[in-house]
């Protein structure tokens, strides 16, 4: 395979950590969605060598592009990666954007976004990464995150996590988060999440658009934001444990919501 004219053979992952806009994306179904939707973004791409044959397309994309790749051992890739969990190829991005929500414009689109999921504080990077897959998978193409200080971001544990889907949701910030789901209201109804509170999932009503609230992994959602909510919703289950990671929850309560926006009318959800 050759190699790309003025690629330097120095020790990527020192050069790497000087740029603190750059993501690294770990794994082929994540690498080729990125390739898939914004080559533009792609700085650099390492493999191990019987990744070979997997990748040799997107090293035909590099090198077009004038920009580098590189088969290289385990051990480097590791350092390259940050983890040994890379899937034997990584690219190296310049990061997406996180855009400043704005809740009057949300207001306008709803007809087009009748389900908006929102986060508040959702602290863990592989639980951001799960729900943005679970998300991407179900066809919503974007999430609005708190502006609560543990509240996860993109990042390379994310991005790995979310196995491309992080390509296809855009994150959006939300100040003042209570605020904003009080100035979603009327057009959307706010619908949160809390242990052993609010109503059954069987007995909730899809009336027109939903925005859909879930909390951070140990305390859930803040008093405030709970308050902001038209309405509370829970999963129940046999009374084994006490309750479902975030990350499952918002897949249950996705796909019940995506399945009755499919379905239409008011019914309940069954």
């Amino acid at each position: 395979m050759p190699r790309p004219q003025g690629q330097r053979r120095s020790r990527p992952h020192q050069s790497l950590r000087e740029r603190r806009d750059l993501a690294r994306i770990s794994g082929l179904p994540a690498v080729r969605a990125l390739f898939a939707t914004a080559p533009e973004r792609i700085e650099r791409l390492f493999f191990l060598r019987e990744m070979r044959s997997e990748v040799d397309d997107l090293c035909r994309t590099l090198a077009q592009a004038r920009k580098p790749y590189r088969e290289v051992g385990a051990e480097e890739l590791a350092k390259v990666a940050g983890s040994i969990l890379h899937g034997g190829v990584v690219a190296v991005a310049v990061q997406r954007t996180t855009l400043d929500f704005d809740a009057a414009r949300a207001r306008e689109a709803a007809e087009s976004v009748p389900l908006l999921l929102c986060l508040d504080g959702v602290a863990n990077p592989h639980n951001l990464g799960a729900i943005i897959r679970t998300a991407a998978f179900f066809g919503l193409d974007r999430i609005v995150l708190s502006d609560h200080p543990g509240q996860a971001g993109p990042s390379d544990a994310a991005h790995r996590v979310a196995e491309g889907g992080m390509e296809h949701v855009a994150l959006y910030r939300a100040r003042f988060f209570p605020q904003t789901l009080k100035q979603l209201k009327p057009v959307y109804r706010v619908i949160g999440t809390a242990l052993g509170r609010g109503r059954r999932l069987e007995d909730l009503k899809r009336e027109g658009p939903v925005a859909l609230v879930l909390g951070n992994e140990e305390f859930g959602m803040s008093p405030q934001a709970l308050a902001a909510c038209d309405d509370v919703v829970r999963i129940e289950g046999a009374g084994r444990i006490q309750s479902l990671n975030v990350a499952a929850t918002a897949a249950i309560l996705i796909h019940a919501l995506a399945k009755r926006k499919a379905e239409g009318g008011e019914q309940r959800l069954r």
